[in-house]
């Protein structure tokens, strides 16, 4: 677990099953299954507030999936990303890919130092949505 800043990052298998199920309730566009095998939950102030599955797609390369963050915790956004990139780190991650289909989101991957792909020639099942790929090398 990292707090930074009274935010918490939790693994969704270890999370509060009643605010779990509250967050889930009011966000149907989280993959519950996934997110309990193998994400994390964002809390901010004791409510659940965001989540997001880091995905091993090699040995020492993960994919950040399902990055979400509620309209009233959107200012911590660029916190959660330092959060989630100390958390690749500890899993001694050497690179972390997302895939963003959001301009805000965009902005604040460039400005944390991920740089855009051209393409993605690591994820073989990519999503439906239109967006941009972005990685960021861990050191």
């Amino acid at each position: 677990m990292i707090e930074v800043k009274k935010m918490e990052l939790i693994a969704a298998n270890y999370a509060s099953e009643e605010k779990l199920n509250t967050f889930l309730q009011h966000n149907k566009d989280v993959e519950r299954e996934q997110l309990l095998e193998k994400g994390y939950v964002v809390e901010l102030k004791g409510t659940i507030e965001g989540c997001f599955v880091m995905d091993a797609v090699d040995e020492d390369v993960y994919w950040l999936k399902q990055l979400y963050i509620t309209k009233s915790a959107a200012a911590s956004l660029p916190v959660l990303l330092e959060s989630i990139l100390a958390l690749a780190k500890e899993k001694q991650a050497k690179e972390v890919f997302v895939h963003s289909h959001q301009p805000m989101v965009d902005i604040v991957l460039e400005s944390l130092q991920f740089y855009p792909q051209k393409e993605n020639a690591l994820v073989h099942a990519p999503p439906e949505k239109e967006g941009y790929w972005w990685t960021y090398n861990v050191s």
